[in-house]
C-alpha cells in the first residue's frame, strides 16, 4: 500500500471515530460553601478545552450537557471566592459536587473596598497600607512604610533607624507578625528596629490595641502583620522587580523576587533585596556617618490546596547601619554643647564608609506549618519557627578595641503553635489555640565590656479563646480571653554598690550566688501570670456605614531590659538602668470609630482612651560619673497613665480627575501619680494629599503632600547636672521639644504595558520639597543635628 493510500484510510477512519464519538454525555450537580454546605449562587463552571461554561441557579445547581468524552478542566468562578480549577473525566453522563471557600476574609484575600478597616478583627481599630505606598517605600523600612497611616508614627535614631509607634506606644508593646511569626528581636531597644524587608510582604495591615487576641495579649500599642501575597491557582510563572535611585544618600536599592505555581498547586517563590547609602544629608550640612548596607532574601516552597496546605520558609537580613558620628558622646559637656550649639560637633566630607558607632545586625527566621481543612467543621493549623538574632553594637574605642564590639548579644528562639477555627455555622465562628515560646539569651563577654543585658532563659505558654456572633444582619459581637504563663531566669552580676544603692540588699537579698571581689553572682527568676480579653460590637451597613466599638484588657510582662539594664548602652551614649521590682504592665483600653461613604466624599473618625496601671517608662533621671566620663542615666520606672487620643481622617472627590485626602493624629499622655506629661508623645501631625489621576496618560497620577507637625507644648520637665567643665549645675534641656514644622512632598506614577512581557511602572518621589531646615521630637538625634534635607527618589518597576 502506498504512503498516500495509507494516509487516505488513516483520515476515512478519523473521520468515523469523529462521528461516531459519543458527544452527549451530561455533567451535573452543585457548588457549595466547603464549610456549611450552603448553595453558592451565580457561580460560573468554564471548560476551556470545550468553550462551553454554565452558571449555578438559586440552588447552586448546574448542568453541562451534549459533552464528549475525555480529560478536562473545570475552571469554577464566584464573586466571593477564589478560583478553582477541577480536573474531570467525561466517559458517561455523571453527577459531581464541587466545594468552594467562601469565608475569602479566612484566607486574609479580601479587605473591605475603600474602607479604612481590615478584617483580622471584627471591632478593632485596623488600617492596611496601599499597594502603592509599600511599593513606593520598598526602599525605606517597616516604620517607614507604615506612618502614612493615622495614629501611627516612628521613634527614630536617625533617619536609618526607624521603630514604629501606635497611639504613642512603641518598643515591646508593638508586636510585628512577619508571615504569621512573632518577630523576636530585641525589641526593647529605642535604637533597635525591626530586623525586616518590607519587599518580603504582599500586604502590611496595622491593628491598633490588642483586640487581636490570636497574636498575642501583650501588644498594648498594636500588632503589625506583614503577609505575602496571596498565590494563584493556575500553573504559572511571575515576578517583579523594583529599582530605586535615591538622591539624599546618593545610594539605591534593588528588589527581586519570582514565583513558579505548578499544575497540582506546589509552589516555589524566592525574593531577594539590597539597600547601600552613604552618609545622608541635613538642608545645611552632612550628617556624617549615616549610611546603611542592608541585604535581605528569603525562600518558601509546598502546597496550598482547599482541603490541606504545607509551607516552608527561610528568610535572612543583614543590616549594617553607620549612627550619626556627632551623636556619639564623650561626656556630659558633649550633651550640653549639643543641644546648646544647634549643630553638630563632628561634620566630615560624604563618604560610603559605615565607621564606629554602628550597628551589624543579622537575623535568620525559619517557618514550617501545615492547614487541614475539615468539611462542615473548620480549619486547623500548626506552626513550628525558629529565630536567631544577632546584635553587635560598635563604640567609639581605642586601638584595636575600635573593632571589637561593646554589645554582643545572641537572641535564640523556638516556637510551636496550634489553633482550631471553627465556622461552619452562618451565625457565629470561633478560635482556640495554644503556643509554646523558649527563648535564650547569650551576651559574648569577650567584649570587654559590662554587661547590659545577662544570660537569661524565657518560657513561654499560652492559650486563647475568641468567638464572634451574628446578631443581626447588620450587627456583629465578639469577644476573647488569653492567659500567658511567662518565666524569666535569668544570672547577672552587679557592682556591690549598685546592688546596695538600688535597695536591692534588702528585697532580693536571697538572689545572691555568690560573691566575689566588689560583685554580687545573681540568680533573679521571675514569673508572670497575665490574663488578657477583649469585647466589641461591628456595624456595617451597604459598604457605606461603619461603626465599631472595643474594649481591650492586656497585660504585658516586663522585658529583659527594664529589669536588668546596669550599665552604658553604647549605641544610645548613656547608662541605663533596668529594676528587678518592675512588673507587668495591664492596659485598658477603650476605642471607638465611624466611617461614612458617600458618592463622592467619606470620613472617618476613631477615638480612643487607654488607661494603665503600672506602666513602664524609662526617662532620664541624672548623671553618672565613668572611667570615660559623665554620662546621662535613663531609669526604668513605673506609674499609672492614661492616654487619650483621636484619628481623624476625610476624602473628597472633587472631579473624575482630582481627589484630596485629609487626616490627623492627636494623642495626650499623662503620668497620673505625678501629674506630669509623658516623655515621647507624639506632637499632633495633620497630613493632606492633593491627587491628580489621568488614566489614558498611561494612567498617569501625580500628588502633592503637605505633612504639619505641631510643637509638643506637653512635656516632662528637664533635668540639671552637674558640668565637670563649668563646676556647676547646668539645665539640661533633655526634653524640650523642637518647634513645629512643615514638610512639602511630591509623587508621580506613570504606567507603560510592555506587551506580553509584562508592564513598566515608572515614579520620581521628592520627601521635603523645599529643603525645609526642622527637628522632629521623636527623633532621638534632635539634641545634635537637624533632619534629613531633600530626597529624591527615581523608582523604575518591572512587573512580568
Amino acid at each position: 500500500m502506498s504512503f498516500r493510500q495509507l494516509v487516505l484510510l488513516a483520515t476515512l477512519l478519523l473521520s468515523f471515530w469523529g462521528h461516531g464519538q459519543e458527544c452527549s454525555f451530561s455533567l451535573r450537580g452543585k457548588v457549595q460553601d466547603f464549610h456549611d454546605k450552603s448553595p453558592l449562587v451565580g457561580a460560573t463552571l468554564y471548560i476551556p478545552e470545550l468553550e462551553v461554561s454554565a452558571i449555578t441557579d438559586l440552588n447552586g445547581e448546574y448542568i453541562f450537557e451534549k459533552l464528549c468524552a475525555g480529560n478536562f478542566e473545570i475552571e469554577i468562578m464566584h464573586p466571593e471566592c477564589r478560583t478553582l480549577i477541577f480536573p474531570v473525566i467525561i466517559t458517561r453522563s455523571d453527577t459531581r459536587d464541587f466545594l468552594m471557600e467562601h469565608h475569602l476574609e479566612k484566607l486574609d484575600e479580601v479587605k473591605v473596598v475603600g474602607s479604612l478597616f481590615t478584617n483580622k478583627t471584627n471591632s478593632g481599630l485596623e488600617e492596611q497600607v496601599s499597594e502603592e505606598s509599600l511599593l513606593r517605600n520598598s526602599g525605606a523600612s517597616l516604620g517607614d512604610a507604615i506612618k502614612e497611616l493615622s495614629g501611627v508614627s516612628s521613634l527614630n535614631t536617625g533617619a536609618t533607624i526607624v521603630k514604629p509607634a501606635i497611639h504613642g506606644l512603641n518598643g515591646s508593646r508593638i508586636l510585628v507578625l512577619n508571615d504569621g511569626v512573632r518577630m523576636q528581636d530585641m525589641e526593647w531597644g529605642d535604637e533597635h528596629a525591626p530586623n525586616v524587608d518590607v519587599n518580603s510582604a504582599g500586604s502590611i495591615s496595622v491593628i491598633k490595641g490588642a483586640s487581636a487576641l490570636q497574636y498575642g495579649g501583650d501588644a498594648i500599642g498594636g500588632v503589625i502583620v506583614m503577609e505575602q501575597s496571596i498565590l494563584p491557582v493556575r500553573d504559572t510563572l511571575y515576578g517583579k522587580t523594583v529599582l530605586n535611585g535615591i538622591s539624599n544618600g546618593r545610594g539605591g536599592s534593588i528588589s527581586s523576587d519570582l514565583t513558579k505555581i505548578f499544575r497540582d498547586q506546589w509552589f516555589l517563590r524566592v525574593q531577594g533585596s539590597y539597600k547601600r547609602l552613604g552618609d545622608q544629608e541635613a538642608p545645611d550640612y552632612i550628617l556624617s556617618n549615616t549610611g546603611i548596607a542592608e541585604t535581605a532574601s528569603s525562600i518558601q516552597f509546598g502546597r496550598k490546596t482547599l482541603e490541606w496546605g504545607v509551607q516552608a520558609r527561610y528568610s535572612f537580613y543583614d543590616a549594617e547601619i553607620a549612627i550619626l558620628r556627632a551623636s556619639h558622646i564623650g561626656n556630659i559637656d558633649d550633651l550640653i554643647r549639643s543641644i546648646n550649639s544647634g549643630e553638630p560637633e563632628i561634620i566630615r566630607p560624604f563618604t560610603y564608609d559605615l565607621q564606629n558607632p554602628r550597628q551589624d545586625v543579622t537575623h535568620h527566621l525559619g517557618k514550617l506549618s501545615f492547614y487541614k481543612r475539615f468539611e462542615g467543621m473548620g480549619k486547623w493549623n500548626v506552626q513550628y519557627d525558629f529565630q536567631q538574632n544577632r546584635r553587635r553594637e560598635y563604640d567609639v574605642r581605642r586601638g584595636e578595641l575600635n573593632d571589637r564590639a561593646s554589645l554582643d548579644l545572641e537572641l535564640t528562639t523556638h516556637s510551636l503553635s496550634t489553633d482550631f477555627k471553627w465556622d461552619a455555622a452562618e451565625k457565629y465562628e470561633w478560635q482556640a489555640g495554644l503556643i509554646g515560646r523558649y527563648q535564650v539569651n547569650f551576651p559574648n563577654p569577650a567584649t570587654g565590656v559590662r554587661r547590659l543585658i545577662p544570660d537569661y532563659n524565657k518560657t513561654e505558654l499560652g492559650g486563647f479563646l475568641t468567638g464572634e456572633y451574628k446578631l443581626k444582619p447588620n450587627w456583629n459581637i465578639d469577644a476573647g480571653i488569653r492567659y500567658d504563663f511567662v518565666n524569666i531566669d535569668a544570672t547577672k552580676f552587679y557592682q556591690t554598690s549598685r546592688w546596695e544603692e538600688r535597695g536591692y540588699d534588702q528585697e532580693f537579698s536571697d538572689l545572691v550566688v555568690e560573691e566575689i571581689g566588689n560583685q554580687l553572682l545573681t540568680n533573679p527568676v521571675f514569673t508572670y501570670h497575665n490574663f488578657s480579653g477583649t469585647t466589641g460590637l461591628n456595624y456595617s451597613k451597604n459598604n457605606t456605614t461603619f461603626l465599631r466599638f472595643n474594649y481591650a484588657l492586656a497585660q504585658r510582662a516586663p522585658n529583659p531590659s527594664e529589669l536588668f539594664s546596669d550599665g552604658l548602652h553604647h549605641s544610645a551614649a548613656r547608662i541605663e538602668l533596668g529594676d528587678l521590682r518592675i512588673k507587668s504592665e495591664i492596659s485598658n483600653k477603650f476605642s471607638l470609630s465611624y466611617e461614612r461613604r458617600y458618592n463622592t466624599w467619606g470620613f472617618s473618625v476613631e477615638p480612643y482612651a487607654n488607661f494603665l496601671k503600672d506602666f513602664i517608662v524609662l526617662e532620664p533621671t541624672g548623671v553618672e560619673f565613668t572611667i570615660r566620663g559623665a554620662f546621662p542615666v535613663w531609669s526604668y520606672r513605673q506609674t499609672d497613665a492614661r492616654l487619650l487620643g483621636i484619628d481623624a481622617s476625610a476624602y473628597a472627590d472633587w472631579h473624575p480627575n482630582w481627589r484630596s485626602e485629609h487626616q490627623i493624629s492627636l494623642v495626650k499622655g499623662n503620668d497620673l501619680e505625678q501629674d506630669l506629661a509623658l516623655i515621647n508623645i507624639p506632637p499632633v501631625n495633620l497630613r493632606n494629599s492633593l491627587n491628580f489621576y489621568k488614566e489614558n496618560w498611561q494612567d498617569f497620577e501625580v500628588s502633592l503632600i503637605s505633612d504639619l507637625v505641631l510643637r509638643q507644648n506637653e512635656f516632662p520637665p528637664n533635668i540639671v547636672v552637674f558640668s565637670p567643665e563649668q563646676q556647676e549645675d547646668v539645665l539640661l534641656e533633655i526634653n524640650s521639644p523642637p518647634a513645629a514644622y512643615h514638610l512639602l512632598g511630591l509623587n508621580s506614577k506613570a504606567e507603560f504595558s510592555l506587551g506580553g512581557f509584562g508592564k513598566l511602572i515608572t515614579s520620581v518621589v521628592v520627601n521635603n520639597l523645599l529643603n525645609t531646615t526642622y527637628r522632629d521630637y521623636l527623633n532621638r538625634q534632635r539634641y545634635f543635628a537637624d533632619g534629613l534635607g531633600r530626597n529624591v527618589q527615581i523608582q523604575i518597576i518591572v512587573n512580568y
